[in-house]
């Protein structure tokens, strides 16, 4: 019984990957469910086992009283002094109740608690282990594709690969050996779920650290992955450590190492971009194969205006725009891509607007200046004068004139200045004495002409218009000495 025992233990912790301990739990539940099963579950039971001998004891718990209402769960005092002594009320006693028989009943009614225990317990463990393993890369055979899903078998576990983790125009087959990244480990009535990716980024970050022991060892480190899975990939890399090319230890000798990542991706295309503080030279690296002339970062916003020879326009650009959208990605900058001539195109006609600014500003100057210079007589003689300081008596000495000094005045400033300054203008020449005949009138105002005639208004003309402005106004006496407009009424001036 004792060899049995201990090897059919042996057995089950080889086989299920159980710990001993694990196992005996399993089978002492097993045992306490089998009892209940078969004697009732009304009493408070365990189970104690033997690990040396394999003996299993059967044990209930009951409560001392003075009268018994429960005999499952209750005794009475003078039942517990027979079995053991010193009891008082209520306390609790461990009284055996081994079946006759009870390993052959437990062996048949425990087989399946004993299995379910120990399935759960290994799913347990296998939901810890791949927790721990998560974001790493796991090795497994397809075990089923599907439309929408490809099954892994792990060995302990399966896991999924969805369509929308696989990389594009890859094909699989069933017993085909695969490496995936460990995406997502969740826990499920039916045990974990295994959720895993070939197209995450990280999955190539893993695939250098396998390839590359500077990577592994923490000499070369990865700065920055841009990646569209099947197509092209571009990894930014750079040294911790003084005169190691970072570059070089990536590609590896005649490229064995970056061919291997290559090879496990398919065959998608891959740079590897030296890292770099200066945002100028990791652009123009990022850029590769493309050369780049120059480049120009901006000051307040990320973007780095790019100059490419003619020639290499589109492959700075790449099909479909995807190398500058991966050089993007990887610097984290936004892009412009510009040729040479076009570049230089822009710088001409950002100068000859330039010039042209210029132009008209010394224009303006100049009219300015015009301005001011026919606005200068009208302040002549009535601006202040310095004023006179004497220093001794009868003795005047005139304070020194400032320095000119170029100022733009527009005639609006001069006549404001006038305005509010109260500065008096010279006065204007008196008006010639208007004639009160209306042909000299016409002469003073027009000037002398041959041509200039004079006549008076037609009766019917001077109808029309007293019909319009109302009465006629009353004659102002001649006598008068000012000379009005009404003098004037009825006359017609004609240039001929």
């Amino acid at each position: 019984m004792k060899n049995e025992f201990l090897i059919a233990i042996t057995q089950i912790c080889a086989e299920k990957s159980q710990a001993r301990e694990v196992v005996l739990d399993a089978l002492k539940m097993a045992l306490v469910s089998a009892y209940k099963r078969t004697f009732g579950a009304s009493e408070n039971v365990f189970v104690k086992l033997s690990e040396t001998t394999g003996e299993v004891k059967v044990y209930t718990q009951k409560t001392v009283v003075e009268e018994v209402a429960n005999p499952g769960l209750e005794i009475d005092l003078t039942a517990a002094l027979t079995r053991k002594k010193n009891v008082q009320l209520g306390d609790v006693i461990d009284l055996e109740s081994t079946p006759k028989d009870f390993g052959r009943i437990a062996a048949q009614t425990a087989k399946q608690v004993v299995l379910q225990r120990l399935r759960e317990a290994e799913r347990e463990n296998v939901l810890d282990e791949y927790m721990e393993r998560e974001g790493d890369i796991i090795n497994g055979l397809i075990q089923r594709v599907e439309p929408r899903q490809v099954t892994i078998d792990l060995g302990k576990a399966e896991a999924v690969l969805p369509a929308s983790e696989q990389i594009p125009n890859e094909r699989y087959r069933v017993g085909q050996r695969i490496k995936a990244y460990l995406l997502e480990v969740q826990r499920t009535n039916r045990g974990p779920l295994l959720t895993v990716s070939r197209t995450h980024r990280n999955f190539l970050r893993r695939l250098f650290e396998l390839e590359v022991p500077e990577i592994f060892n923490g000499v070369v480190e990865i700065k920055a992955i841009a990646r569209e899975p099947g197509s092209r990939s571009k990894v930014g890399v750079g040294a911790r450590q003084v005169g190691v090319d970072p570059v070089g230890a990536c590609v590896g000798m005649r490229g064995v190492r970056i061919q291997n990542i290559v090879r496990e991706l398919d065959g998608e295309k891959i740079d590897v971009v030296k890292w770099d503080e200066d945002p100028a030279i990791f652009v123009a690296s990022a850029l590769s194969p493309a050369q780049v002339l120059s480049v120009e970062v901006g000051k307040t916003e990320k973007v780095a205006t790019v100059v490419v020879p003619d020639r290499l326009l589109s492959l700075a650009i790449g099909k479909d725009g995807q190398n500058a959208r991966l050089a993007a990605r990887l610097t984290g900058w936004k892009i412009d891509i510009k040729s040479a001539s076009m570049s230089k195109a822009q710088e001409d006609a950002k100068l000859a607007a330039q010039a042209k600014l210029e132009m008209e500003a010394k224009a303006a100057v100049a009219e300015a200046e015009a301005t001011l210079a026919t606005a200068a007589p009208l302040l002549e003689g009535s601006l202040p004068r310095p004023p006179k300081i004497t220093d001794l008596p009868g003795e005047e000495v005139t304070a020194p004139t400032p320095e000119p000094v170029s100022v733009v005045i527009t005639p609006v400033e001069v006549l404001t200045q006038i305005e509010e300054e109260g500065i008096a203008l010279p006065p204007l020449p008196e008006p010639a004495a208007v004639s009160k005949q209306p042909i000299r009138f016409a002469e003073e105002i027009l000037g002398p002409s041959n041509n200039l005639a004079i006549g008076k208004k037609s009766k019917k003309d001077k109808g029309r218009k007293d019909k319009e402005e109302g009465p006629p106004k009353k004659k102002v006496r001649r006598e008068r000495p000012d000379i009005e407009e009404e003098d004037f009424e009825g006359y017609d001036f004609r240039i001929k």
